[in-house]
């Protein structure tokens, strides 16, 4: 039987590796650069806090990984 209802095609043009890879590499520098502003203005608690508030979030992940 040939299926007759209406879907639209939505074409996306994919993204290359070279503008993916740039992009990820621009998101890690702005977050490093906002880590050292919060080192410059704070001092070492800006060093250490925002390391600290990750341990939940690896957390999470390394359960989210182990399960597979």
């Amino acid at each position: 039987m040939t299926d007759t209802t209406f879907a639209p095609v939505v074409q996306t043009k994919p993204v290359s590796e070279t503008r993916r890879t740039a992009l990820i590499l621009a998101a890690v520098a702005v977050y490093l650069g906002l880590w050292a502003t919060a080192v410059v203005q704070f001092g070492v608690p800006g060093l250490y806090l925002p390391a600290l508030a990750k341990v939940p979030v690896m957390w999470g992940l390394l359960i989210w990984i182990a399960r597979g």
